[in-house]
């Protein structure tokens, strides 16, 4: 980032007493910090920890460690895979992901559970033979 690029840049967040670097200007729909540079628009937080920390892996993602969005602070922010970042979140594949028990109340032993192969969620399989058998049961008195 150039000399004139780091002043736009720092005339555009506030410390606050947390230590995050607020972003005040333009943002996205999520919530993050946007600038133009070069005529591009790119993402604040990831222009921070390029300039302040270095390149960010492309297989990374960031994480703002502090959970604030506008936060700009090189310090608040980790490269991470895009599964970490989804798991720290607070979004239903975090919270899914930390369930112990099924909605009936089956614990998510090893044993009892099943792992979709196309990554996207676990089941248990006590409710699924339940939900089997049930179908079975329908279609045999229908």
């Amino acid at each position: 980032m150039d000399e004139s690029t780091l002043k736009r840049f720092r005339a555009k967040y506030v410390s606050s007493d947390t230590g995050c670097w607020v972003w005040t200007a333009s943002r996205t729909i999520g919530g993050y910090g946007k600038l133009k540079i070069g005529g591009h628009t790119c993402l604040a937080h990831r222009v921070s920890y390029e300039h302040f920390v270095g390149p960010i892996p492309t297989d990374l993602q960031l994480d703002h460690l502090c959970r604030v969005r506008e936060c700009v602070n090189p310090k608040h922010l980790e490269p991470v895979t895009p599964r970490i970042n989804t798991l720290r979140g607070v979004g239903n594949a975090a919270q899914n992901a930390t369930k112990t028990h099924c909605d009936n109340g089956h614990e998510f032993s090893p044993e009892n559970s099943y792992y979709r192969p196309d990554g996207r969620g676990r089941q248990c399989r006590i409710c699924a033979r339940e939900v089997k058998a049930k179908r079975r049961r329908a279609k045999s008195e229908a």
